[in-house]
């Protein structure tokens, strides 16, 4: 067992004392001027952004399938509320509310429902 660990403390040791540092000021090994790491960076890019779109399009598709889903759940209700006025067999004048029911654009869905919400 002393021999492994003995074995393996002088390869990393050996391993941390001929490795380098890198001084390059965009952090890069390689010069990027060479024809391979240059066509690699350049499929590195495209690659990342074909994949960070379509991530984008799936975590889009998601939230609007989600945001679907829910409406037919909505049970808000938007009641808009008018006041008519009518007269009344003895001659007063009076203001009568008429509620209409609307949906979330405003548009008049029909006369509100009765009973508690």
């Amino acid at each position: 067992m002393k021999t492994f660990s003995l074995a393996s403390f002088t390869v990393v040791s050996g391993a941390l004392l001929l490795t380098g540092c890198a001084s390059n000021d965009d952090g890069r090994i390689v010069n990027t001027r060479q024809p391979g790491p240059a066509i690699g960076t350049a499929v590195g890019g495209a690659t990342g952004a074909v994949v960070g779109n379509v991530a984008g399009a799936v975590g889009g598709v998601g939230q609007g399938f989600v945001s679907q889903a829910q409406k037919p759940f909505d049970n808000d209700r938007r009641v808009v509320r008018t006041w008519r006025t009518e007269t009344t067999s003895d001659g007063r004048t009076i203001q009568v509310p008429v509620e209409i029911e609307v949906d979330q654009d405003g548009r008049p869905i029909g006369e509100p429902r009765t009973g508690t919400r």
